[in-house]
């Protein structure tokens, strides 16, 4: 990555000031009851996702070890 790229990169991301307003929207919106369930449910999520992009290279590489085999 040449030093472009990574200054184009870092500073797309949100810092703090920006992330603050979003996070008070988002309490105001959902409250704070809602807020923790939307979390587990996000983590669930991703959890699920992560297993599934693992199954998928676990089975392309029992696939080309098979066919090494072969």
């Amino acid at each position: 990555m040449d030093i472009t790229t990574f200054n184009t990169v870092f500073l797309a991301m949100p810092g703090f000031t920006e992330m603050l307003p979003i996070l008070l929207i988002a309490l105001l919106i959902f409250g704070g009851k809602k807020i923790p369930e939307l979390m587990k449910g996000l983590g669930t999520g991703i959890r699920e996702f992560n297993d599934a992009k693992n199954n998928v290279k676990k089975e392309i590489q029992e696939s080309t070890t098979e066919k090494e085999t072969k």
